[in-house]
């Protein structure tokens, strides 16, 4: 059924959802209803018929019983009889039947209301000497009307009597039945086609909301457009889908641009501080030795913290496009790896120590930059620092805590909450090299995995940074 209407539909040019709802609604009324009606008509036309039929067979075996019984004539059957209780009047009380009274030779001597056809059977049945003898005939037309006639012998050669039932009153009744159930089939389809067009109007004027919303966002490229969500069915999830959505698209164009801005900003001072120097190189065989070593120096220290940059803001717009895959990841060999190659790098002593289950599910290269970010910034600020450097970690439920602690000078109060900011650098770390970038990529590793960054002062000296990572669920 869903198919025919779907074919209906294309063929009528019905593309909107609502049209097609009531086209539906038509036809599925359709079906039932005349597969109703038509049963419904079925069974009872044929109750009908053969109650009407056995009433009529009753009245003419009741005749017969009588007539062998007791030994009955014509006038017995006369209409001028006028006993109550008659024969005549026991046979035409029940059912209106017409009786007409044959004579011996087959002649009508006493005519019914409606004159009933006589041939040879009735002729040898009113002849017969035995008495009950049966001439019937079906679908008899007089005057119009069709009849089922019965011609009943009375014996002895006395006669015979015929007794009549129309049918074709009945089957009047029947087709006047049959309109009618017609007339209310077309009456429950339009009732049907006109409430799936009023439903699918309920239905569908949220989806029409819905897309209206979504044609002004493709219209305006304005993503904070409000979108309206109302109820708790299916319609409704989508259109909480669809602004959580939106959402999340406003606050990644948010992220870029702020992203672009500081990026411009953060350049904007190795660029020119590199420029200045290049141009120092078209005099550099005006200047002594020593003024020509701090220059090619300068510019050796330049470049490089400008490629340390770039690459810091890359991995921030690669760790905020989250398209690497979710797999099981086991955190403790995640950090024995970052161990090694930060041992080969800063020549400091760095420890592991696990609790618990850390497998989760996560994305191991975003969750490897995080920690060695973690592990780097400890040897930065700790620098001269003879403490081993430790990695903490404890799992539960699914979920692990990822700390790196240090005995370096620690972090100011004022600080804390602001270490993870992109670009912000302490007071004191400014002369330190570095971008500033590194905490905001473990924000956003850590914000990608459902987690959470945190910093915190250790007691006698030195700093606790980390991040959680809840079974790498985004928030």
């Amino acid at each position: 059924m869903p198919s025919a209407a779907r074919r209906f539909a294309r063929s009528r040019g019905l593309s909107s959802l609502r049209a097609r709802f009531a086209v539906s609604f038509a036809l599925v009324a359709a079906v039932v209803t005349v597969l109703v009606g038509f049963l419904s008509y079925d069974a009872a036309a044929r109750l009908v018929r053969v109650d009407q039929q056995t009433v009529f067979e009753d009245v003419v075996r009741d005749l017969r019983a009588q007539v062998r019984q007791d030994a009955l004539t014509p006038e017995d059957f006369a209409a001028s009889d006028t006993t109550d209780g008659g024969p005549r009047e026991n046979l035409i009380r029940p059912s209106g039947t017409v009786v007409q009274v044959l004579g011996p030779d087959g002649t009508v001597v006493d005519a019914g209301s409606s004159p009933l056809p006589a041939d040879a059977d009735d002729r040898r049945a009113a002849s017969a000497s035995t008495a009950g003898r049966l001439a019937e005939h079906r679908d008899v037309e007089v005057g119009g009307e069709v009849y089922r006639i019965a011609t009943v012998a009375l014996g002895g050669g006395r006669g015979a009597v015929q007794v009549a039932q129309e049918f074709s009153g009945t089957e009047d009744l029947l087709r006047e039945l049959q309109q009618r159930t017609v007339l209310l089939a077309a009456a429950v389809v339009v009732a049907a086609g006109l409430f799936g067009w009023w439903l699918a109007r309920r239905i569908t004027s949220r989806l029409v909301r819905l897309a209206g919303a979504a044609e002004d966002v493709a219209r305006t490229g304005r993503l904070a457009t409000q979108v309206p969500v109302t109820g708790r069915d299916e319609v409704a999830r989508l259109g909480r889908s669809f602004d959580r959505m939106l959402g999340r698209l406003a606050q990644s164009e948010e992220d870029q641009r702020r992203l672009v801005q500081d990026a411009g900003h953060e350049l904007r001072t190795p660029l020119t501080s590199l420029r200045t120097n290049i141009s120092m190189l078209r005099r550099i065989n005006e200047l002594p030795p020593a003024a020509q070593e701090e220059l090619v120096a300068d510019l050796t220290d330049e470049s490089r913290e400008l490629t340390d940059l770039v690459n810091e803001l890359v991995d921030l717009a690669a760790g905020q496009s989250a398209t690497e895959p979710l797999q099981r990841v086991a955190v403790a060999d995640i950090a024995e790896d970052v161990v090694v190659a930060a041992r080969r790098r800063t020549g400091r002593e760095i420890v592991v120590r696990a609790a618990g289950g850390t497998t989760v599910n996560g994305r191991p290269v975003a969750l490897q930059r995080a920690l060695s970010n973690l592990v780097e910034n400890a040897a930065k600020f700790d620098r001269g620092g003879t403490a081993p450097i430790e990695i903490a970690m404890t799992g539960d439920d699914g979920s692990v805590r990822i700390e790196v602690l240090d005995r370096g000078p620690g972090i100011a109060e004022e600080d804390l909450e602001r270490v993870f900011d992109r670009f912000y650098r302490a007071p004191d770390a400014r002369s330190l090299p570095g971008s500033g970038l590194g905490l905001s990529i473990v924000r956003e590793v850590a914000t990608s995995h459902g987690g959470e960054p945190f910093a915190q002062r250790r007691q006698g000296g030195g700093s606790a940074i980390g991040f959680t990572v809840a079974d790498g669920r985004a928030p």
